[in-house]
């Protein structure tokens, strides 16, 4: 077989066994994740299952689409570059994906947790001082009476 046939089996094996490897890891470690972001188990398991599928359609896309090399391949360390530019730009592809992830339901997770927080999300720093035209003339708690008449003048 061609050098380059080589190649292409190499860079398949690597990026399918990574790309199955990542949905692995990210769908068994991100159930968690998801559960306090929806707060609701069987919606975390249902979007955990279509990030999976969405994740693997992706990314095995993108392996497929960037398997093709136009030029010949000489040699065994010219593979191996072309072997290593490839596997590169999976990883960078697969970390973009998990990073726009994260960052996604971490801005849903903060949007959800605000609407239903019950005090501000930042203690007050200091007391704001009422005017003294805005305050009671009575002191609090003090028993309110009629009010007497205004003289006339």
């Amino acid at each position: 077989m061609d050098v380059k046939v080589w190649m292409y089996l190499v860079y398949l094996a690597i990026s399918i066994g990574l790309t199955v490897w990542v949905a692995r890891a990210l769908a068994r470690n991100g159930l968690v994740f998801l559960a306090d972001v929806f707060a609701d188990e069987r919606l975390a398991n249902a979007v955990n299952s279509l990030l999976v599928v969405g994740f693997y359609l992706l990314n095995l896309g993108y392996v497929t689409v960037a398997m093709k090399h136009a030029d010949p391949v000489l040699g065994a360390s010219q593979a191996m570059e072309e072997l290593s530019l490839k596997i590169g730009a999976v990883l960078l592809v697969l970390g973009a994906l998990h990073f726009f992830n994260v960052f996604a339901l971490g801005r849903y997770r903060r949007g959800r947790l605000r609407a239903t927080s019950t005090h501000p999300p930042i203690a007050p720093v200091a007391h704001l001082q009422v005017a003294p035209e805005a305050r009671p003339a009575q002191p609090v708690g003090a028993q309110a009476g009629p009010t007497p008449p205004v003289p006339a003048r």
